[in-house]
């Protein structure tokens, strides 16, 4: 082995790391990530009985949360298979509308989330025993919920991109992580600081998970706050379609699409 040679691999390692903050960003935020997240389960175990029901509340936060990012990766993943192709200048030379071109994505989260929210409940079923019976029919409107939020922040994410580059990628990824802390996927919005607690009544998915708790602990689900939660996830779907719309027109009015370059995030 040739040291010199080594280290100049390393080197350009280095040098493409710091020249690039999609690249930094990770180096610190997965950390970061566990100890908020893992810390505030800790917390909130401490606080509670032994006879909790820990299999329904843990197991369903899981399982409702990984189809809330199933869905929303249905639309980026996509989107991402046209960037990484480098297909966009082939597909909108075609009379294809920047409307369709999201329904298409949309519907195909749809098929995907669908197929894999099967797999999670014939498993969870199967393994442990989960019955969603104990949910009722307020199971629907928790999808739901979830479902639309999970579109609005593909679509973003897909905007995001778009304007960015493919570099912007490393962005994309880790967002449904970045939003569990707030959001009280394992526990109560009561264990988060003040400050979170307001960030969390924006997100649609902490009005969701506060009702899967009531429920598995005996209570009811407030269907005032799952109806508030329903119309913000409508309202980021709107906005997160503008924003698409937004940055295509910009990506078409400058060249954007054809200088597509997989290390400029600008």
């Amino acid at each position: 082995m040739v040291t010199n040679r080594t280290a100049a691999v390393m080197l350009r390692q280095f040098y493409l790391t710091r020249g690039s903050f999609s690249r930094v960003l990770p180096l610190f935020l997965w950390t970061a990530i566990d100890i908020v997240l893992w810390g505030f389960i800790t917390k909130y175990l401490t606080t509670i009985s032994t006879g909790a029901p820990f299999v329904p509340m843990l197991l369903g936060a899981v399982l409702l949360w990984d189809f809330f990012a199933r869905v929303m990766y249905g639309v980026t993943t996509g989107f991402f298979e046209d960037v990484w192709s480098r297909n966009f200048l082939n597909i909108f030379a075609t009379p294809i509308t920047i409307s369709e071109y999201v329904s298409g994505l949309v519907l195909w989260s749809i098929g995907t989330s669908i197929i894999g929210l099967v797999a999670m409940v014939v498993l969870a079923s199967t393994l442990f025993g989960l019955s969603f019976l104990v949910y009722g029919l307020t199971i629907v409107p928790f999808l739901l919920v979830l479902f639309l939020f999970g579109i609005a922040l593909g679509i973003f994410a897909s905007a995001v991109v778009l304007r960015l580059g493919p570099a912007a990628e490393w962005f994309i990824w880790p967002i449904p992580a970045v939003i569990s802390p707030f959001v009280g996927v394992f526990y109560p919005l009561s264990m988060l600081p003040w400050w979170m607690q307001y960030l969390s009544h924006l997100l649609p998915p902490s009005y969701v998970f506060e009702g899967m708790r009531a429920i598995v602990s005996g209570g009811a689900a407030s269907w005032m706050t799952l109806l508030w939660s329903g119309c913000l996830a409508v309202i980021y779907i709107l906005l997160a379609s503008w924003f698409f719309t937004r940055i295509y027109r910009y990506a078409v009015r400058t060249g954007l699409i054809a200088r597509y370059s997989a290390e400029s995030v600008s």
